[in-house]
This record gives structure tokens, sequence and C-alpha cells, in this order.
């Protein structure tokens, strides 16, 4: 069963990656990114630490998850060969210095596609692969059943710099 998960999830982020570079392909072959990636000959790709099911890597370093699969699919697109990719980790602080930098040729791990980045940092989403959303979780002892129980001075723990942290701000402050 597990095998055959990997399969499927490897198959839908080889076309999330097909139908990205299909809508795309007017506006890559003139990217200096894709000219550059060519001429070193590998993808450097960002990704998230230790995120099983997306990116991981073990203790050999071998990369697993649907990430890691886009990665390696778009290196197959561009160099003819999925293994062609340098696989960088980085945190949610660091992923967009890194990529506005050119530290990564793509940043492939969570981040929300939002209107500010977008317009404000200039990136360029390829498309959706995932859809989350977020939730609280509490001790069952505490009485809590819903967010209308949650009382002045609760604390909570969240990534900083994340728009699950603007989510909740704006959750709390309605």
């Amino acid at each position: 069963m597990l095998k055959y998960v990997k399969q499927l999830t490897s198959l839908v982020a080889v076309l999330a990656v097909l139908f990205a570079f299909a809508t795309e392909s007017i506006a890559a072959k003139k990217s200096k990114t894709l000219k550059n990636t060519q001429k070193k000959g590998f993808v450097r790709c960002g990704v998230s630490q230790g995120l099983p099911g997306f990116s991981n890597a073990d203790a050999s370093g071998n990369w697993t998850g649907v990430d890691v699969d886009v990665c390696r699919a778009v290196a197959a697109a561009v160099l003819g060969d999925a293994n062609k990719v340098k696989f960088t980790p980085l945190s949610a602080k660091e992923r967009f210095t890194a990529l506005t930098a050119g530290e990564i040729d793509i940043l492939s791990r969570n981040t929300t596609w939002t209107l500010s980045r977008d317009a404000d940092i200039g990136l360029t989403f390829v498309g959706v692969n995932f859809y989350d959303g977020q939730g609280f979780m509490v001790r069952k002892s505490s009485g809590i059943t819903s967010t209308s129980d949650f009382k002045s001075g609760l604390s909570a723990c969240v990534n900083i710099g994340t728009t699950t942290e603007l989510n909740m701000r704006d959750f709390f402050t309605a």
C-alpha cells in the first residue's frame, strides 16, 4: 500500500510540474534561471527540513517526498536527468531570501501562494500542488470544544513569518 501511495504521489508531482512547464514555456525559454541551470548542469532546489512526505533526508542523505519529486521532475524536464539536483534545506525564514538572492533555482517546499508574495517579492508561483488549512489542538482535559472557549492569555505555538502566523493573528483580532 505504501509503495502505491509513493508512486501515486510521484505521478501527481510530475503531472503538476509538466502542467506548470506547459503554461510557462514561453517565459521559461527567455529565463535567465533556466539558461544558468542548463549551463551549470544541475538544479539547486530549496526544500523543507525534515518534513516526511514532503521533503526529508534519511541518515544516508537520500531525499524523499513530493517536494523532492517536484525538484527531480524539473531536473528531468530541463536537464534530462532526474538525479541532477542539489537539495538545500531551508527554514520558512530563509526560503525567500535564498530564492531572490539566486542561491537556489527553484523553491519546492511548503509555501502559501499569496498576492503579497506575487507582488512584493516578485515570485512566480507555477501552481498549487497541495491544499491545507489550520486548526487548533488542545488537551482533552482543558474542556475546550470550540474556539469560542479560548480565554485571554492563551498561548499557542506557530512558526514565525508564516501565513499560519498571519491567519492566527487575523483570527484572534477579528
